[in-house]
């Protein structure tokens, strides 16, 4: 089941289908750093991303990634509204040579972002690595899924950034998994 979404603000104009499966994405944000970290997540989450962003880098890149983490989270909020034999819970650990980043997510439609990173360097390249935080929270918090992010072990801040979209993407795709058990995975009865 694909999923299409636009968003277009004074800022940015945003156009992304999201699908499950293996099949190359084409991504373009107008960010080469962010377009290598989706390309990543896609890869690792078994996701296909078509991403096409016009935004004003030309102030910097704040508004391309945070505006493409919400709308990629409102996308995994619709192509995963059935929730009824999903695993929910997910957690990856991935090192990146000298790194190792960690992700645990629970799908659990209250959205709440940890998100514990002391990157090593300000920047990669042109990219401020404040901005991957930014990322994260406009993903978490539309996609509604409580969501723990640590960087355990730095050293090259690119490997620092590249082993947390792994390693949420990995979690991700074994929360959003089949499970065995056929019937919802809350106690509760629901999940919102």
């Amino acid at each position: 089941m694909s999923v299409s979404k636009e968003r277009i603000t004074k800022e940015t104009k945003i156009a992304i289908t999201l699908d499950r499966g293996l099949e190359p994405s084409t991504i373009n944000t107008g960010v080469g750093f962010l377009n290598h970290m989706l390309d990543l997540f896609a890869f690792h989450g078994h996701f296909v991303l078509n991403v096409q962003v016009d935004g004003d880098t030309d102030v910097d890149d704040h508004h391309t990634t945070e505006d493409v983490g919400i709308v990629l989270g409102q996308l995994l909020a619709e192509l995963g509204q059935d929730k009824g034999a999903i695993n929910r819970y997910g957690s990856a650990y991935v090192p990146m040579d000298e790194t190792l980043a960690r992700s645990v997510i629970d799908i659990s439609g209250r959205p709440y972002l940890s998100f514990n990173a002391a990157f090593s360097k300000e920047k990669v390249g042109s990219f401020d690595v404040e901005l991957v935080e930014e990322f994260f929270h406009g993903l978490v918090i539309n996609a509604r899924y409580t969501a723990h992010i640590d960087l355990i072990r730095g050293g090259n801040t690119h490997h620092e950034i590249e082993a947390i979209f792994k390693a949420f993407a990995q979690s991700l795709r074994i929360a959003m998994a089949e499970s065995d058990v056929k019937r919802l995975p809350s106690s509760k009865g629901v999940i919102e």
